[in-house]
Parts: C-alpha cells; structure tokens; sequence
C-alpha cells in the first residue's frame, strides 16, 4: 500500500502533551549535566537538592497552612509544580514514559484540555490527599499526575468494553499490574506511602473523565441503565 511522500510514519504528539514533556525531560537533562560537571560548575551538584527544596510538596507545610489558615504563594504553588522535579534521572524517566504512552491517547480521545486537566487535577489531588496522611517524606515527580492519565485511559477502555459487550473490568488490568509491581518492589525493597497519591490520581483521572469525555456522562448514565 502506498503512502504520500509527506506523511509521517509516526502520528505526532499532541502539541499540549510535548510542552509538558519537553519540561520534565529539559529539568532532568539539565540536572544530569551539572551533576556530572558538564554545566553550572561547581554549584550545579546541589541542583537537584535544591529545587526539591523549593518545589517538593510537604505535608508538614499543607498542615501548617490548614492550621494557621496562612497560604503563602511560595507554599501554594507545590501543589502544581512537585511533578516537574524527581529524585533521579531514572526516577523522572519512567514518568515521562507513562506521559507520552498515556497522554497521546488521552488527548487524542478527549482534547488537549481534557489531558492538561487530568494531569494536574490528579496531581493536586493526589498532593492533598497524601498530606492527610501526615507522612513524612516529601512528595515529588510526575507519578501522580500520570496516574491521572492511566485513569483517564481506563475510563476510555471501559466505556470501549462496555460498547462491544466485554467485561469492563478488563479496562482496570493496566493499574492492578503497574500496583501488583509496587507491592512487589514494596515487599523487596521497602516502600513509602507516596503510592496514595498516586492512587488517589488515578481515581481523580477515572471520575474526571466522565466530564471530559465528549458525551462521557450519557455513556456512563447509559451503561448503568443497562448494567
């Protein structure tokens, strides 16, 4: 079968899902490179120390706020920018791996808004519910915002089984694998309850898509009708 000359063998990247990538990964080179000397001189070795500093969120700081009803800015805004700083090169690759994977379909089935708004409304939700906790170590990377996306890809999977007459709960095997994962790493390795955010931004991607997608809330009106 031909193909005209000028079209791309690989459908390209929503536009809304490259910028946020293109932060994540423009971060974690930078980060890289000074680590290794190679940009920022001396200095540039507490890079990473530092912007965890300055961007983490902290449960400490969310119930300080709550406490004293006090919302500074600098405070406020790690809520929205924790994802864009991780603890590794490699901690913040698999992020972007589950950013693009997720976020083309995503935005291509519900709209750059849609993914935008998965991504950060998982993010914040998921920052806020693992601030109840109370736990102790701080909160950074990409994971709960792509946990939003997984949420949003199984509510397409699931409207999509339902319409073919197969058992939607199928649609939930791509996040009971990528749990039963951390559990076993869990088990091997120790964990931290960073997994509740993550958790939580999968539910917040899940029941934010009846929203976003076009038509969602008349699918799923009409799947309970018939279920």
């Amino acid at each position: 079968m031909s193909h005209p000359h000028n079209e791309s063998p690989v459908n390209p990247l929503p536009p809304a899902v490259v910028v946020i990538f293109l932060i994540l990964a423009g971060v974690e080179v930078a980060l890289l490179l000074g680590s290794r000397g190679l940009i920022g001189g001396d200095n540039a070795i507490g890079w990473r120390i530092g912007l965890i500093e300055d961007m983490a969120f902290v449960p400490k700081i969310m119930a300080w706020m709550l406490e004293t009803s006090q919302y500074p800015l600098t405070h406020v805004k790690r809520f929205v920018i924790y994802p864009f700083v991780h603890g590794s090169f490699t901690h913040g690759i698999f992020a972007m791996v589950i950013l693009l994977a997720m976020g083309k379909i995503v935005a291509e089935a519900m709209g750059q808004f849609a993914f935008v708004t998965l991504f950060f409304a998982a993010s914040i939700v998921g920052a806020v519910a693992y601030g109840y906790t109370g736990a102790k170590p701080v909160l950074i990377g990409a994971y709960p915002g792509a946990y939003g996306l997984i949420g949003g890809f199984t509510y397409l999977m699931w409207l999509k089984l339902g319409e073919v007459g197969e058992p939607q709960y199928r649609a939930f095997q791509l996040i009971g694998f990528l749990l039963g994962i951390q559990l076993l790493f869990g088990m091997l390795f120790g964990s931290d309850p960073t997994w509740i955010a993550e958790l939580v931004g999968f539910a917040t991607g899940f029941l934010s898509s009846v929203a976003l997608v076009p038509g969602g809330f008349a699918h799923l009106v009409s799947r309970l009708r018939r279920g």
